[in-house]
């Protein structure tokens, strides 16, 4: 009965929704990035999703960005159209580095403190992958690749890929030449996951003009977190496989790799070799979540590239392994006396020789993306971005797209040098983080209910909003685009209004230690801890 409500309600709001005059909305200027505020998404975690393996045949791709000092602000960055000998200039820790050839037609595209997602449907997500120097090998290898005088730089170069890629596979070959002309520049090496609704191609840049990358079988899974994976592929497969010519030439002439020695070449060990337990255990957990059949250990060195999931995917699927915390594992962070009394599994900055056990869901998550593309749909069409702020388990995520004229006010207000701010996108989803601070346990309930709801509805309503602006699209593309415009536009508005009012509650009801003003003494384990003794009165 609960679910034919739900149904009910979803379908009354769709049509709510297309009953709206879709008379556009005013775009809102776009202020410009500020360069001195470059994006250090150094400790990111992605996952990667086949078509074949998702519960609605779309790829998709998740990134946590999971820095704690970048600018947040979400925009839309407009299509433009250029003149023959425009130039495109190539960025390198905010400053310009060389130039490029501009192409006569760029792309719109829908950024956060990297590129998201384009008008076509391309999408992109990406993280940082070190390599392990407690070995002699290991600080030869970063001393050969940091010593490249190239330009290409991750934090901009997705910005000129977007601009010009129509496809997944048009996105690698792209970047691919790129590097190759203008080398990468003496940073880390860099695993990237680009989807387009057919295909996902995984990419990796190892340094100088370095790079290999593979499609991702429409029934499997792929995840990074921060250690380059890519081993085993087959380099003759010159339909699903991507490489720079010297992708093994180069490692041979530093002695890195014997090609006469039987072994098969694996550029992820021999570019960026890194083996730690602080990317490792992200991925057991993710793969170990959606392949529990596998019974992967947590103590391998080593785990599959890719894995077949024992289910379909959904997007909601992929939202909680963003969130997760090792819950029901012996890595528990809600376990402990680092939890507190109230299973707080956010751990901060720590000084010292050691570490917590590094969880995928991060209290300084900058921005997060689930891109989800359907190529049943037109390219327009077609890309769903869900988008949210801070640590994902306690965020909500809102439908948005490449194709959008303009966003909400509250994606560009505020800044984490600034003061708090109510009208704020990114402080209202850490105002309510905080707040379920208070008493984690029993608020991430209660935000769970407030939000999954919601969720629930937006994941029924979306896919037949996209079905309607199809309808629309072929014989009114304008107005089909206003239609996910408003749409959109109105989802991400609500949600963030009623985000504040979830933070209000959370406030009232967990202040001040107790529940609703009544007291909610300490666990017995906890007052052992802290050694409580009663006083006699």
């Amino acid at each position: 009965m609960k679910k034919r409500r739900l149904i009910l309600f979803s379908i009354v709001s769709m049509l709510i929704i297309l009953m709206i005059t879709i008379s556009g909305m005013a775009n809102i200027d776009q202020p410009e990035i500020d360069d001195a505020e470059y994006c250090l998404n150094s400790e990111c975690t992605t996952v990667s999703v086949g078509k074949n393996v998702s519960t609605d045949g779309s790829t998709i791709i998740s990134y946590n960005s999971d820095c704690g000092g970048c600018p947040f602000h979400t925009t839309i960055v407009p299509a433009a159209d250029w003149e023959t000998g425009d130039m495109r200039g190539i960025m390198h820790r905010g400053e310009v580095q060389g130039e490029m050839s501009q192409v006569s037609h760029t792309f719109q595209y829908l950024r956060s403190c990297l590129p998201v997602m384009n008008e076509k449907g391309v999408a992109v997500g990406e993280t940082t992958c070190s390599i392990d120097t407690s070995t002699e090998y290991g600080k030869e290898v970063k001393e050969v690749m940091f010593s490249s005088e190239g330009i290409v730089d991750y934090e901009y170069i997705f910005e000129v890929v977007l601009e010009r890629a129509s496809t997944a596979r048009e996105a690698v070959e792209i970047l691919g030449y790129i590097i190759e002309t203008y080398k990468w520049a003496p940073i880390h090496a860099e695993c990237i996951n680009f989807a387009d609704g057919d295909e996902i191609w995984i990419m990796e840049v190892y340094g100088h003009d370095l790079w290999c990358a593979f499609k991702l079988p429409d029934d499997e899974v792929f995840v990074s977190a921060n250690a380059a994976r890519i081993r085993n592929i087959d380099f003759d497969d010159e339909e699903n496989v991507m490489h720079s010519p010297n992708i093994i030439s180069f490692a041979v002439e530093q002695g890195w790799y014997d090609p006469d020695s039987g072994e098969p070449f694996r550029p992820a060990d021999v570019y960026a070799p890194n083996k730690k337990v602080y990317s490792l255990r992200r991925v057991w957990r993710a793969l170990d979540l959606v392949a529990p059949s596998l019974e992967l250990s947590p103590h391998e060195l080593e785990y599959p590239q890719t894995v077949i999931p024992d289910n379909k995917l959904s997007v909601h699927d992929v939202f909680k392994i963003m969130g997760d915390y090792y819950q029901g594992t012996e890595y528990d962070l809600t376990k402990g006396p680092a939890a507190g009394p109230w299973g707080d599994p956010l751990r901060y900055a720590n000084k010292g020789e050691g570490d917590w056990e590094r969880s995928i869901n991060m209290h300084r998550t900058n921005y997060f993306h689930i891109s989800q593309i359907n190529s049943e749909f037109p390219d327009p069409i077609k890309g769903v971005a869900w988008l949210g702020y801070g640590a994902p388990d306690s965020s909500y995520i809102a439908p948005l797209s490449g194709t959008m004229g303009s966003l909400p006010e509250f994606y560009r207000t505020g800044s984490r040098r600034e003061a708090f701010d109510r009208d704020s996108g990114w402080w209202i989803n850490i105002y309510v983080q905080q707040m379920a601070e208070l008493r984690y346990n029993e608020a991430i309930k209660d935000l769970y209910a407030f939000r999954d709801p919601k969720l629930e509805m937006l994941y029924q309503i979306v896919p037949e909003v996209q079905k309607k602006a199809t309808e629309i699209y072929e014989s009114d593309s304008e107005k089909s685009i206003e239609l996910l415009q408003n749409f959109y536009y109105q989802h991400a508005l609500a949600f963030h209004e009623s985000w504040k009012d979830l933070g209000d509650m959370l406030l009232g009801k967990y202040a001040m230690g107790y529940i609703t003003f009544r007291t909610a003494g300490y666990p017995e384990w906890w007052n052992e801890i802290i050694e409580y003794k009663p006083i006699e009165r």
